[in-house]
């Protein structure tokens, strides 16, 4: 019999009875039942119920045993009785009777349980995340993460795309974020970056005459952290296609999205022909560029039943050109205390206060605006926004650059607390259509509004003769219930439009060959019309896991500070480290230290 196990712990069924088998795991939990010892035995594979009695020679082992000890038993497969079969595991018909034990990894004192669901904070669970990832959520999620990458890459090699690794170490390129910086030792005083993106080099890759290409790629970014990114690195699917337009793009990426949450969905809807919202609309429709479609809300504008009205505050904003009124639904919230909690919402979230409107019985309009505007002109918000008796609507008014982030917001907010968002079924789209520039208010001046690569719409004659801020380009996101999944677009590869394209955002034609000189050569010689885009993984797992927390799907995350509480990093660097690479460290004392 070999050393540890000659079945794993959620192998065991019905016909291994009368087996003497071995087994090795975990002590997920050990139980006295009046003088009879059990122990839930956990690998990685399942849960095998264990027991002694007294006249087993292995009963004075296990009452040594603690929760998490690394153990091996040899034993006998019993059939459990009819009332004690466990439905829930699939090793719940049998248990095995324990004749020798072997402790083969002693545990001290848990920081923190590994039965159960209990919450822990979550620099315990950093510190400790081998123990945490012992957990059974957890590890499930982790297992999910693999068959999700797995489901990836065979959709993408069955689409006809090519697998390709792009170097880690590469030059710092201005692409949205802070890099990660490695210096050279042989080169003093020069860094290497760590890459946001491969999007260069994929670029480069179709330059070179490859076709399809894909990667599962790692990406570095030196970016503050939040639930929905991770600090410092996350992966992405990356693609590009030669010789395509817009719509062969979607052709290609949309049917492997969608079958790897197809996969993945137990059972619960996943959108087909997804649709394509232009980011204007997304805008108007939803106050967001990622918005969440299980929410049937749609914002509509109603200016034209304040102009001139007697709701003064809004009337006198409408004097301005570039006002407007926008109006939320809001189906069955029409009660004074629903109207009242949401206005006290908005007033947390910075605002004077969320303007309303009620439908009592009969179609009549009531609050404080209804009272102002008068009867008709409450009559005709009610036709176009096409509520009912029951129903609310909630106002927000100015200029919609400015409100429309907190009116996205708002119209979440009705959504849930109304519970009209279906959480079981996955809402993807396309959003298109994207602002080439946008104005930069501290900076005072136009700058990319999305991806500096890719194709204007109209192409250079457009750069030529449009004002900037007009200009649409070729790119798109794919959004999921609410989140931005991915992101890409058809490339720029006319030498002369790209340089347009970055002189209208401030850079030389000199700067564009000296910060993507590779990219800029490989364009005079014969560059195919390519396109492509990214999908992040991670937060495709985590929609797929129903989670809202990326560190719920990653193996070993950094905390909220960046830092590695399990490995220490970062951490200070010897002198004969910084010798050899030629630097000195000089903190800013005025710099506050985390």
């Amino acid at each position: 019999m070999h050393r540890y196990r000659s079945h794993t712990c959620g192998e065991l069924r019905s016909a291994h009875v009368g087996d003497t088998v071995r087994l090795s795991g975990w002590c997920h939990r050990i139980r006295d039942h009046g003088g009879i010892l059990f122990v839930d035995l956990r690998d990685h594979y399942g849960i095998t119920q264990c027991l002694a009695d007294p006249d087993s020679p292995a009963f004075k082992a296990l009452e040594e045993c603690r929760a998490e000890w690394v153990i091996r038993i040899d034993g006998k497969v019993k059939a459990r009785d009819e009332g004690l079969k466990n439905g829930k595991i699939p090793t719940g018909d049998i248990e095995v009777f324990i004749t020798d034990l072997e402790v083969l990894g002693p545990a001290a004192e848990l920081p923190l349980q590994v039965f159960g669901d209990q919450d822990y904070p979550e620099e315990t669970r950093l510190k400790y995340r081998f123990l945490d990832l012992r957990r059974e959520k957890l590890h499930k999620n982790i297992m999910t993460r693999g068959q999700v990458v797995d489901s990836i890459r065979n959709r993408m090699k069955g689409a006809g795309f090519f697998e390709f690794q792009t170097p880690i170490l590469t030059a710092s390129s201005p692409e949205g974020a802070r890099d990660f910086l490695v210096p050279s030792r042989i080169h003093p005083g020069k860094f290497y970056a760590l890459p946001q993106a491969p999007q260069q080099y994929k670029q480069l890759l179709m330059m070179s005459g490859f076709d399809r290409y894909f990667q599962i790629a790692p990406c570095f970014r030196d970016e503050d952290p939040r639930a929905d990114r991770l600090p410092g690195e996350f992966y992405q699917l990356d693609l590009e296609m030669s010789f395509v337009e817009q719509n062969d793009v979607f052709a290609a990426v949309e049917p492997v999205i969608t079958g790897v949450f197809e996969d993945f969905a137990e059972g619960k809807p996943v959108t087909h022909n997804w649709p394509r919202i232009p980011y204007a609309d997304s805008m108007r429709k939803y106050g967001t560029d990622k918005p969440d479609l299980r929410n049937p809300l749609v914002m509509q504008d109603v200016s034209e039943h304040f102009r001139g009205s007697g709701f003064k505050v809004f009337a006198r904003m409408l004097e301005d050109s570039k006002n407007q009124v926008w109006a939320i639904p809001g189906p069955t919230g029409g009660s004074r205390a629903f109207c009242d909690r949401m206005n006290s919402w908005a007033q947390g979230e910075g605002q004077p206060g969320l303007g309303y409107i009620m439908w009592r019985e009969g179609g009549e309009g009531a609050g404080p605006l209804a009272n102002n505007i008068g009867p008709e002109r409450t009559a005709a918000i009610r036709e176009q926004l096409g509520t009912k008796e029951g129903d609310a609507a909630f106002f927000v008014a100015g200029d919609p650059a400015k409100f429309v982030k907190f009116a996205g917001m708002a119209r979440t907010k009705v959504g849930e607390e109304l519970n009209l968002i279906d959480k079981d079924r996955f809402e993807l789209a396309w959003i298109v259509d994207f602002p080439m520039y946008e104005y930069d208010e501290e900076e005072k001046k136009v700058d990319f509004s999305h991806n500096p690569f890719s194709m204007p719409q109209g192409g250079l004659e457009a750069l030529e003769t449009q004002d900037p801020l007009t200009i649409k380009a070729f790119q798109y996101d794919i959004t999921c219930n609410g989140y931005e999944i991915a992101s890409g677009g058809i490339r720029n590869h006319r030498p002369k439009a790209m340089v347009k394209a970055f002189e209208i955002a401030g850079y030389s034609e000199e700067t564009v060959i000296e910060r993507f000189g590779g990219m800029y050569r490989a364009f005079q010689y014969g560059a195919p019309p390519h396109g492509g885009m990214a999908a992040g993984v991670d937060r495709i797992v985590m929609l797929i896991c129903g989670t809202q927390n990326l560190r719920e799907i990653s193996l070993f995350p950094m905390n909220q500070r960046a830092e590695d509480l399990l490995m220490g990093g970062p951490a200070e660097a010897t002198p004969k480290q910084l010798r050899e690479l030629s630097i000195r460290i000089a903190i800013d004392p005025k710099k506050p230290t985390p």
